[in-house]
């Protein structure tokens, strides 16, 4: 939940999940959420079994040729589309959209879902835009389709780009 957050969590959180919790708790008045952590998303991709299919692919291309660089960011977002996402993970999601239903008195209440990198914040990184941003999603089974959607966008090609000009790790 953001009211559990602070800048010491950017690492888990991220960037913008941080700065929600540090506003939260400085009484400014935000609107409720919570963040699937960074380690969720290592989870998943730990669970899934395809952390090591995505590298292969990343270590293989050209991030010069265009065509292989795309061709390899769809196939890298279908492989995360399709992946199930782990049981208590899913059940761990639901409960706390339903929570936030119930916290702020809406059935299947509508929400954003975005990413928010881990490094976004350091001096010499600016991964605004690369990252698909999903609003008005509304129902579990929508929120656990928009956060695979989300981790999947991690691997959009300018940012696979990006993260391999700059030296920082995909995973």
């Amino acid at each position: 939940k953001f009211e559990e957050l602070s800048k010491s969590d950017i690492g888990i959180a991220g960037g913008k999940g941080a700065n929600l919790g540090e506003l939260t708790q400085a009484g400014i008045p935000v609107p409720p959420g919570f963040v699937v952590t960074a380690q969720a998303y290592k989870y998943f991709m730990d669970e899934a079994g395809i952390n090591d299919q995505v590298m292969e692919i990343l270590d293989a291309i050209d991030i010069n040729d265009t065509k292989a660089l795309q061709a390899a960011a769809e196939e890298i977002k279908t492989i995360i589309i399709e992946s199930p996402i782990p049981d208590d993970l899913v059940l761990f999601i639901r409960e706390y959209y339903n929570e936030l239903c119930q916290r702020v008195g809406e059935d299947d209440t509508d929400v954003a879902i975005r990413s928010s990198a881990t490094a976004e914040d350091l001096p010499e990184a600016s991964f605004a835009g690369q990252q698909d941003t999903f609003l008005h999603v509304s129902g579990d089974d929508e929120v656990i389709e928009y956060i695979r959607k989300c981790w999947a966008s991690l691997f959009e090609a300018r940012a696979i780009f990006y993260r391999e000009e700059n030296d920082f790790e995909h995973s």
